[in-house]
């Protein structure tokens, strides 16, 4: 599996578990959060453009760093 990097404008917990919640539901992926540097690790064998839809579906501004 890849794993990506994505910055997201994460600014409290509550961001942070609104990530969390969606990408429970994707299934197959396996994730880290850190809140304070606003990074999101997502390791996946899914296309990059899914996994950014999904964390742009948080309404949060997301970019893509590349692979890890």
């Amino acid at each position: 599996m890849t794993k990506h990097e994505f910055e997201v404008a994460m600014t409290c917990e509550g961001c942070s578990g609104a990530i969390t919640r969606i990408l429970n539901k994707m299934g197959d992926v396996k994730f880290e959060i850190d809140l304070p540097k606003k990074l999101v690790w997502i390791e996946s064998d899914k296309d990059v453009d899914v996994l950014m839809t999904a964390l742009q579906k948080s309404g949060k501004e997301v970019k893509y760093n590349g692979t890890k």
